[in-house]
């Protein structure tokens, strides 16, 4: 089959499901590209968006999409509150007597008065009163605050009385959910085409992502549709990972990481006012990483929730059902963890306890996750978010941890918080994937493995942090009484790093084993001093031969080149960084800096010049190489200096080669540079 009808064929095929969308769940449905066309600058959480849209655009109908957003344009203008026109929007309810505002709306108890009053976050006023009923009603306004349609009046009386008056309050979230609906129109879904329209709901193209990165980015899911689920995702910066908790749902708060307290998440002992966990379904901790101070308090009782999913309140103790995600950034590539400290390694010193770490159910693995570019999201049909975060609301009152028993058992190996875990995330995924109870046994099977891998993940870190710790052998037998093993895909990748040892690594903790009959590592030749000349228009040199054998063994290299400006000469850094990542071990880092100059006389050369930078900072950090950039336009010196003693000097920086325009993708000098032409120039190696 041609490339052509491959494409046509994908595109047949994703119209038919978008078709099939629409068909079983009309009005339920919306075009996922539309949420930015309507976006514009307000900074409004996507179900919010999409609440919207769900009213105008839900619908297969070009004509009626174009109304629509117009529609909803003309809303977000007449209704949203800009920070920089709240003074208009005062004046503007000052005038007509009565406007309807979109805000996000806070409440707290005055106790001077005896009454509660609420804040409007962007409108900037506050001590609103509003009815106790209301508040009863929408209880979450207490939490953190809620985004409304606010009718709001204004009453110019007495001037000792607030003139503000809220007449209707409206939260922005879905009515009513018919669960019946939902499961049997899912029954009439295949189990590929139900995943990726739930991959397209949350907002990304099925069609970008491997069946294992789809599960990837359902396990996100996971808190909103199961209670009490502990899940911990660390990984590189850019994958999105508080997006599903600030974007998706109205039933999910996310909050800094730095902002958490004791009264905040559990409860004020002075006041007995409840906290998060109690009128929130999920509570996401964001930026959870660094070590940073955290009162010790608040560490012991996370821990007893997480493991009781009870609190105390004075001599009161309180259940709740908020499950806790704890999300953020790696600092460095998952072989040079293992190999020096383990996968929490980034977790703040009060957290990196074996006894809270235990109770985490999941940990998703960040750094398998695509980083976002433009081209991951999708612009084919997904639920209204909304509608689909009460679908997962009603399924937190279903339990489906047992499903997989009548065809495979677990190891008798694995202990009851092991099993804990593995079962809520294989519950998870298949109110997620499954909700009608439709799965095949292979289907049951594959989703178990996963689940069960999630956890080891756990078990196999804190084993690292507590060498005191059997370990557990994860898998189970099918009906046929079968063994089968469990690896993580850490394991299967790096399997000489990944086990501990008895010894301490760098950072105090334990660094991995190295297993196995040791490889011969070859004999260097020795390296010379002296000069090499490059002659114009030459073939046959590279970084690989002209500066690796040099470079390699470092572990700080410094480059000076006032010239890495251009496209072709930020390609020329990042194909040297290529080859320093491909010439050093998996699990060692390496610093390199980069001393360079910006082109004063080309401002939209240096914007270009600083994304590239950045983006190259990016990539490379996968590969063990931090990158650090500094701007010198003083700087004259064309050098490599590296810590092991040797200087290059490079006549004309890395810049050696003859400026070539590709006419083909597949030009082979994109890939070899010894097929590129060169520049004259001399290179001397020193040694200091």
């Amino acid at each position: 089959m041609t490339d052509t009808a491959n494409e046509a064929g994908v595109a047949a095929q994703l119209s038919a499901l978008d078709a099939k969308a629409n068909k079983e769940f009309p009005g339920l449905v919306v075009r996922k590209d539309l949420v930015g066309r309507v976006r514009g600058n307000a900074v409004v959480p996507g179900y919010v968006l999409e609440f919207l849209l769900a009213q105008y655009c839900a619908t297969d109908d070009e004509a009626t999409i174009d109304a629509g957003i117009d529609s909803v344009r003309n809303i977000l203008a007449q209704h949203y509150v800009h920070r920089a026109d709240a003074e208009l929007i005062k004046s503007t309810i000052r005038d007509r007597g009565r406007h309807r505002v979109i805000d996000k709306v806070s409440v707290v108890l005055d106790v001077s008065e005896d009454r509660h009053v609420a804040a409007f976050s962007n409108l900037g006023i506050k001590g609103v009163p509003i009815a106790d009923s209301t508040v009863k009603k929408h209880q979450k306004l207490l939490t953190g605050g809620v985004w409304c349609m606010i009718d709001v009046e204004y009453s110019a009386g007495d001037l000792r009385e607030d003139p503000w008056i809220i007449v209707g309050l409206k939260p922005i979230q879905l009515g009513q959910f018919d669960a019946q609906r939902y499961l049997t129109a899912r029954a009439t879904f295949t189990t590929d085409e139900w995943i990726d329209l739930l991959v397209s709901s949350i907002g990304f193209d099925p069609e970008r992502l491997s069946p294992r990165a789809k599960l990837l980015q359902l396990v996100r899911l996971i808190p909103f549709v199961e209670r009490n689920y502990n899940l911990v995702e660390l990984g590189p910066k850019g994958t999105g990972k508080s997006h599903v908790y600030s974007e998706f749902s109205p039933h999910g708060m996310l909050i800094s990481g730095g902002e958490v307290t004791v009264p905040k998440l559990f409860v004020n002992n002075s006041s007995g006012k409840i906290g998060l966990v109690g009128f929130w379904d999920v509570v996401a901790f964001d930026e959870f990483a660094g070590r940073k101070r955290v009162d010790k308090a608040l560490v012991d009782i996370m821990k007893n929730y997480m493991a009781n999913k009870t609190f105390s309140r004075g001599v009161e103790t309180m259940p709740a059902e908020a499950s806790m995600v704890f999300i953020g950034n790696t600092s460095r590539p998952v072989p040079t963890m293992l190999a020096h400290s383990d996968l929490f390694e980034v977790l703040p010193e009060a957290y990196y306890d074996a006894a809270y770490l235990d109770r985490l159910h999941c940990y998703l693995p960040g750094w398998e996750v695509e980083i976002i570019r433009r081209e991951l999201f999708t612009d084919g049909y997904g639920f209204v978010v909304d509608y689909l975060a009460e679908a997962l609301r009603y399924l937190r009152d279903h339990d489906y941890s047992d499903d997989y028993s009548a065809n495979f058992t677990l190891s008798e190996d694995i202990s009851t918080r092991d099993r804990d875990g593995i079962r809520k995330t294989f519950s998870g995924l298949m109110k997620l994937i499954h909700p009608h109870r439709g799965a095949t046994v292979e289907e049951t099977e594959n989703l178990l493995h996963f689940a069960i891998e999630g956890r080891k993940r756990v078990k196999d870190q804190i084993l690292r942090i507590d060498r005191t710790m059997d370990a557990v052998k994860f898998g189970y037998t099918d009906s046929t009484g079968t063994w089968h093993d469990v690896t993580t895909q850490e394991e299967l990748d790096f399997p000489h790093l990944y086990h501990r040892t008895e010894s301490t690594g760098d950072d105090g903790h334990a660094p991995a084993e190295t297993t196995g009959t040791p490889v011969p590592q070859p004999v260097e030749p020795e390296l010379a001093t002296g000069a090499v000349d490059i002659a114009d228009n030459a073939l046959g040199h590279s970084y690989a031969n002209l500066l690796m054998p040099y470079l390699r063994g470092s572990e700080v290299i410094k480059i000076e080149d006032p010239y890495i400006r251009a496209p072709h000469q930020l390609r020329n850094l990042h194909e040297l960084l290529v080859e320093i990542i491909g010439g050093k071990p998996i699990e060692q880092s390496v610093t390199v800096m980069v001393v360079t100059n910006v082109d004063a006389d080309r401002p939209d050369r240096q914007k270009a010049q600083l994304i590239g930078l950045s983006e190259i900072k990016d990539a490379v950090a996968e590969g063990g190489i931090e990158l650090e950039v500094e701007f010198d336009p003083t700087g004259h010196d064309r050098k490599i200096t590296t810590d092991t003693g040797w200087r290059i000097q490079l006549g004309r920086g890395l810049d050696i080669f003859q400026p070539f325009t590709s006419t083909s993708k597949y030009d082979i000098r994109l890939r070899r540079q010894e097929w590129r032409r060169t520049r004259s120039c001399t290179i001397t190696y020193l040694r200091e």
